[in-house]
């Protein structure tokens, strides 16, 4: 569906079912580069098993119109007037790499506007590689490329994809092509300035679930356990095999992971 928000057109996957009032909601917010299609395997299943889902592409990517934003507190802000203008209420908030940060400055911020918490392949803070920061500005295409393969482990080299017919080399370039030019550098030079997590983390009190790819080269399951060791009372979960793009590489553990965490 498309909604506006600050006079941005903005396009949110909903897994195919209609917002039902009453229901549990879950915003699922994707990483840099990346969209909606982070969650391809995710927004569906949740859907169909009684959530409302909220998928949006931030500002520049995927559907969504609007320039890219450059700093984590805003896409934090712009998360905060979405739930807000969607009127949603607390919800279960849903955030893979660059997303995890936006969930941390939100509760540090906006923690009225969670219920819930699930982190995936994130840390405290996501340095960047200088030349990568570089690439994305002046060579796109190399850019994508360095991050598709440092984005996913020995497994997805080789092809092996839950969904079959699918190459997650060939979806992932696909996929970071399709936001604006700009995206990409805006969303790693702000993954790299922000400074606030350990601050955030020590702030939260809804329940959290950490979900870690063991095999993570972009953002090392080590920085992942040091945020599960931040923040009170956090469940942590490693997913052995995996690589940075986690939920795409292995989705049934994901899902069964995230499931079981909300009917605690």
């Amino acid at each position: 569906m498309k909604v506006n928000c600050g006079g941005i057109s903005i396009h949110i996957a909903s897994g195919g079912r209609d917002f039902v009032t009453g229901q549990k909601t879950i915003v699922m917010l994707h990483g840099s580069g990346q969209s909606h299609l982070t969650w391809v395997q995710q927004s569906r299943y949740f859907a169909y098993e009684g959530y409302n889902v909220i998928a949006p592409d931030l500002p520049g990517h995927g559907l969504s119109g609007g320039a890219p934003l450059q700093t984590i507190e805003e896409m934090s802000d712009f998360m905060h007037a979405l739930l807000g203008q969607l009127g949603c209420g607390p919800v279960v908030f849903i955030g893979h790499s660059q997303g995890c940060l936006i969930g941390l400055d939100m509760c540090a911020r906006y923690q009225a506007d969670l219920e819930r918490l699930v982190l995936i392949a994130g840390g405290l803070s996501i340095p960047v590689n200088d030349y990568l920061v570089g690439a994305s500005q002046n060579k796109l295409d190399k850019a994508i490329e360095m991050m598709t393969g440092w984005g996913h482990s020995n497994i997805a080299h080789m092809h092996d994809n839950e969904l079959p017919g699918h190459s997650h080399l060939g979806f992932g370039r696909a996929l970071m092509a399709s936001n604006d030019v700009n995206a990409l550098h805006a969303d790693l030079s702000a993954c790299n300035a922000y400074d606030g997590g350990a601050a955030a983390a020590a702030a939260i009190k809804v329940p959290t679930l950490v979900i870690l790819a063991a095999a993570d080269k972009m953002t090392p399951a080590k920085a992942g356990r040091a945020m599960a060791a931040a923040i009170a009372g956090a469940e942590l979960i490693e997913v052995s095999g995996a690589g940075h793009m986690l939920p795409a590489e292995k989705p049934l553990q994901v899902n069964n992971h995230i499931t079981r965490f909300l009917s605690a």
